[in-house]
């Protein structure tokens, strides 16, 4: 239902209403529903909201892409093994996405260095420190699936 609701509101020509949603759903959802939804992509930071009269107005916080990045922050997020699940998304990566990834990790480090507290001195991602994790390892080239079909996204 969430996805519904983002994709009415990227349809929207603005702010829409919980009501336009609803209705902009066919008005199948109670009005109620569609405001929980709303609510918890709010709390997702999925959509932003701002005030008109007594109700909120409502606005998709990023393209579908952007809101492909934030699922997989989360998810990454939720995982105690931050290093090895980058690692294992990583060595899945087709040729096509890892030379995408590099050519764009290549651009952010050209673009600056980022605060301090963040980078180390190589201008990458500094390693984590917390007890149990581990640098990711570094991947000179590409490794085909072991099915020899590309895989990635």
């Amino acid at each position: 239902m969430e996805a519904q609701v983002l994709a009415a509101l990227h349809e929207a020509s603005g702010p829409a209403t919980a009501a336009w949603v609803q209705e902009r759903l066919g008005g199948d959802l109670a009005y109620t529903t569609v405001m929980t939804i709303l609510s918890r992509l709010h709390a997702k930071q999925a959509v932003t909201r701002e005030r008109s009269g007594r109700a909120y107005v409502w606005i998709p916080a990023a393209d579908e892409a952007g809101l492909a990045a934030l699922r997989m922050r989360r998810v990454l997020d939720g995982e105690p093994d931050r290093d090895a699940v980058l690692t294992s998304f990583v060595s899945a990566l087709s040729a096509h996405d890892e030379q995408l990834l590099r050519a764009l990790l290549d651009h952010a480090t050209a673009d600056g260095p980022a605060p301090a507290d963040d980078r180390g001195t190589t201008g990458r991602p500094a390693a984590s420190t917390e007890p149990g994790t581990r640098p990711a390892p570094h991947r000179p080239h590409h490794r085909p699936h072991p099915s020899g079909e590309a895989h990635g996204g």
